[in-house]
């Protein structure tokens, strides 16, 4: 597990593409859990700029090299 999380950090650091596209893909999933949950209105309201920020990084990143 160690391994995995350095080489996740490394790859961060060195801008390469799979972690980024990783974390923006995490953020967006995370926007569209926040727009259906019926618990917490401030989740709500805050989903669809998480999800515009995961959708704008996974475009950036996805010019990154591997």
């Amino acid at each position: 597990m160690s391994s995995f999380l350095s080489s996740f950090v490394g790859g961060l650091v060195r801008l390469r593409r799979g972690p980024w596209e990783m974390l923006a893909t995490i953020l967006i999933a995370l926007g569209v859990v926040m727009l259906m949950q019926p618990l917490f209105l401030w989740a709500y309201t805050w989903s669809f700029v998480v999800t515009l920020v995961g959708t704008v990084m996974f475009i950036i990143t996805s010019h990154f090299p591997e």
